[in-house]
């Protein structure tokens, strides 16, 4: 578990979906009921681990890059107001502390996972290693040069890029259950047939992407099963055991990452998907028999008193599985 109370510090505003609360009420589950509970089973790790500007450009153009870290530097100092780079996505003063420890989290995730002398894991094992990053802002929707839907940097991609340029990763699968489309994901990965991404996603829906069935892009390396309003357990895990889970599968990865998004769980405020905390348990131990490196990122889910039972039922299965 890789997470960081820098994170809470991100505040879009009063009213906004991705409030504070996510995070702080996650923490205090994780640290009065999820490690008591799962003991050694479960390391937290807090690290001061923050981008660097080499990592962001792996995905991002030095547009992005500069054009961010200016609105980011530029709400530091504004001390109460907040600077908007569209409708959804605000920044605060907190925020670019926040943005960079995020994508920083996941790159330690994917150190840690990796590197063969690390310190917290001493002892060999023959399961690969599973890491869940608990942080905020999100970022599957972060194109390589757009930040919007709430996210500023693509975490996941960042820490695929990492995976990929710093330990010699090759094929790595992006599988994303978020109820949005993750347009950021798609669009950083289908350029590079390196990469797979797989989604299931409520359609019509923000952000408007995603609306193909089955394969999608120039090297039809992005596989997308929409889903309709209303849809529950059934289309869901049919969407994954039928279409989804053996794209992953014929494409042999060496590592998986995961946008793990809780957003559409029949309680959360903006998705009319319906599913339960058991449907995320279920994907969750289909995706860790696949007998891969996982390293699973946190997205959406913003019905704040909901999202600890959630995100508790995919770091049971990522143990336990």
């Amino acid at each position: 578990m890789y997470t960081s109370d820098v994170c809470v510090g991100h505040n879009p505003g009063e009213g906004h979906p991705e409030a504070p609360a996510r995070l702080s009420s996650l923490l205090t589950a994780l640290r009065s009921e999820w490690k008591p509970t799962y003991g050694e089973h479960l390391d937290v790790c807090e690290p001061r681990a923050d981008v660097t500007e080499e990592q962001l450009l792996r995905v991002h153009t030095p547009r992005h890059v500069k054009q961010v870290g200016g609105a980011l530097s530029r709400a530091q100092w504004l001390m109460g107001l907040r600077v908007s780079i569209d409708d959804d996505t605000h920044a605060s003063s907190g925020t670019q502390a926040a943005a960079v420890r995020a994508a920083g989290l996941v790159v330690a995730a994917v150190d840690d996972i990796y590197e063969k002398n690390v310190v917290r894991f001493p002892e060999p094992s023959t399961r690969p290693r599973r890491a869940f990053v608990m942080a905020r802002p999100p970022g599957h929707h972060a194109e390589a040069e757009g930040a919007q839907g709430f996210c500023f940097f693509n975490n996941v991609l960042v820490g695929v890029a990492h995976a990929q340029a710093a330990h010699g990763v090759g094929k790595v699968a992006i599988l994303d259950f978020d109820v949005h489309h993750g347009n950021g994901d798609a669009e950083i990965a289908s350029y590079d047939p390196s990469r797979l991404y797989v989604s299931s996603h409520e359609c019509p829906s923000f952000p408007g992407t995603g609306d193909t069935y089955g394969r999608d892009g120039e090297l039809r390396n992005l596989v997308n099963v929409p889903l309709p309003p209303e849809a529950g357990s059934d289309a869901f895990r049919r969407a994954w055991s039928r279409t989804l889970l053996p794209a992953v599968r014929a494409f042999q990865p060496e590592a998986i990452f995961v946008s793990a998004g809780f957003d559409a769980h029949a309680d959360d405020p903006l998705s009319s998907c319906r599913l339960s905390d058991d449907d995320f348990s279920w994907l969750t131990a289909e995706v860790a028999a696949l007998g891969k490196p996982i390293i699973s990122v946190l997205e959406g889910g913003y019905n704040v008193e909901r999202l600890p039972l959630s995100v508790r039922a995919h770091v049971h299965a990522l143990i336990h599985s």
